[in-house]
């Protein structure tokens, strides 16, 4: 795949709160900093995988990039102009070239609608993209490209699978030809082989369209897949970012390293020299408490005096990718497949 230098989002030092509310005369009492100065930028046409555990801030970054989710400071920059301080027209202007596929496709379509009003109901908001008279073409046009018989535009969501009802609301997001599409763990929920079904889909509409993916993930076997650079997140920073080739093949965070050595292998007696797997202790700090200096220091085994004092800047490193760590170590190489079904 061909991409631009130029990136089409850029995300610069976001900052995402929720507040903590008193049970008694719901006064805020602290705050839940779920991004805490997340900064990326996304190449048009190529696809960033932004993985971590539970809890590290991922859907929230997402959100916050579509709009769902107010910024308490920073940038989202997205074909130079800032979301964050967009006024209304701006904001219903650059919405339509953004549009997201979300986690749970049995929660994010309306039972009440067909898939054909689903589909259209974008239309509905941003009638230039469209003509009323076209729409049932479109529809069908959509549907079939994702795999769907567009006979079925007269059905409803529950009538479907769960792998169909993705399909259904990828076509949701295309409805308005998007420039950039956020999928928030858009194949998490889905049986393994249709998975790899939905996956590849994704790879042949970007190839087709030119689209510029935010891929939101927790599984690296996925993420290996489609993406072309990855930043990986912990309790709301990066913690380490590059090209996904050479993340999984010489990741020198201590965290990526152990997230990477939990992923299985098919062929284990074929990687005699694979490192041992790494047990990570204790559990992943409260983005309300995070820990002083590098937050990764309460489950780290190189941590030292420094880590609890200074947060680590994420800087290249070793000569190769930028990563958080005051210590960085270059591990022995692994196996790597690179990027594949594109």
């Amino acid at each position: 795949m061909t991409t631009t230098a130029e990136p089409i989002l850029s995300v610069r030092d976001l900052h995402t709160s929720f507040p903590i509310r008193s049970s008694l005369l719901r006064r805020q009492v602290g705050a839940i900093r779920a991004v805490d100065g997340v900064s990326f930028d996304v190449p048009a046409g190529s696809t960033l995988g932004l993985v971590g555990e539970s809890g590290s801030g991922k859907s929230t970054v997402a959100r916050t990039v579509v709009g769902l989710e107010r910024a308490a400071s920073g940038q989202v920059l997205f074909q130079g102009e800032d979301l964050v301080t967009a006024d209304g027209p701006t904001w219903r202007r650059l919405r339509r070239e953004i549009q997201m596929v979300f986690q749970d496709p049995y929660a994010s379509l309306n039972p009440r609608r067909t898939v054909g009003q689903i589909v259209s109901e974008a239309w509905e908001i941003h009638p230039e993209v469209v003509p009323r008279g076209s729409w049932r073409s479109e529809v069908g046009g959509l549907l079939e490209r994702v795999g769907l018989d567009p006979d079925h535009a007269e059905r409803y969501p529950h009538q479907f699978s769960g792998g169909q009802r993705q399909r259904i609301g990828i076509a949701r997001a295309l409805a308005l030809k998007p420039k950039l599409v956020i999928c928030d763990e858009a194949v998490s929920a889905l049986d393994v082989s249709v998975q790899a079904q939905v996956l590849n889909l994704l790879a042949d509409l970007q190839h087709d369209f030119g689209l510029t993916y935010l891929f939101i993930a927790h599984d690296l076997s996925v993420v290996r897949h489609i993406s072309d650079q990855v930043a990986v997140m912990y309790v709301g920073r990066v913690v380490e970012t590059g090209p996904t080739d050479e993340i999984f093949a010489t990741p020198t965070h201590p965290y990526t390293q152990a997230l990477l050595s939990a992923v299985p292998v098919p062929r284990p007696w074929a990687e005699p020299d694979r490192p041992e797997g790494i047990l990570l202790q204790g559990d992943v700090p409260s983005p309300a408490n995070p820990p002083s200096g590098c937050r990764f220091r309460t489950r780290c085994w190189k941590a030292q005096d420094r880590c609890a004092t200074e947060p680590p800047a994420l800087v290249t490193r070793l000569d190769l990718h930028p990563a958080a760590c005051h210590f960085p170590e270059r591990p022995a190489p692994l196996a790597t497949s690179g990027r594949s079904g594109s």
